[in-house]
């Protein structure tokens, strides 16, 4: 018993220590000899992280309200991460994460995860170009998307250039507060009627 616990832990230390010498190489992309894309820094992976984001959301009919949460840098990726403002009812959640997929799948991303939780629903996909792509509902039915970068090389990352399309928020960020005569009534979509 004691050989097979032990087996399994070196197994696990293997499998953990493979993922973490792999790091950044996980994610697709032209990379260089470091395991970086080539010709990409970070500020770089930033603005293709903000267009990643701001086709999607294009995609979305009738146009939700959004703002910028935040910016992250890890070793060699940088990730951008928004929120929803405006109230998305759990009736409509199902097509605003359809009109999302539809749009990832037609710009050939490949789906990774889908969780059809009633509560949590979410999606990650991964660009052509090996970006990673996370929409997902939180507390209060609050969409959030999170765009993350594959290894690029280490540079300084400004802010996003484009202002939000909503309001913007100093500290915390509250949650959905713009109502929507499409997105945050709570019924169904309506579906098409037979005719006789």
């Amino acid at each position: 018993m004691r050989r097979i616990a032990r087996t399994v832990h070196l197994t696990c230390a293997a499998v953990v220590a493979g993922v973490l010498v792999a790091g950044c190489g996980l994610v697709g992309g032209a990379e260089n000899g470091n395991g970086a894309v080539a010709g990409m820094d970070m500020q770089g992976a930033a603005e293709r992280a903000d267009e990643v984001f701001y086709a999607t959301v294009g995609e979305i009919k009738p146009e939700v309200d959004w703002t910028h949460r935040a910016t992250t840098t890890g070793s060699c990726d940088v990730s951008r991460y928004w929120t929803v403002m405006t109230v998305v009812s759990e009736q409509r959640r199902g097509n605003f994460l359809g009109l999302v997929e539809r749009y990832w799948k037609a710009s050939d991303y490949r789906i990774d995860m889908v969780n059809p939780s009633k509560d949590l629903p979410t999606i990650i996909a991964t660009s052509p170009d090996g970006f990673g792509i996370r929409v997902k509902f939180g507390y209060k039915g609050q969409a959030f998307f999170e765009v993350t970068s594959p290894c690029v090389d280490e540079s300084k990352v400004a802010p996003p250039a484009k202002l939000a399309n909503g309001r913007t928020y100093e500290g915390d960020i509250p949650t959905p507060n713009v109502r929507s005569d499409f997105w945050s009534v709570e019924s169904p979509v309506p579906g098409p009627t037979a005719s006789p």
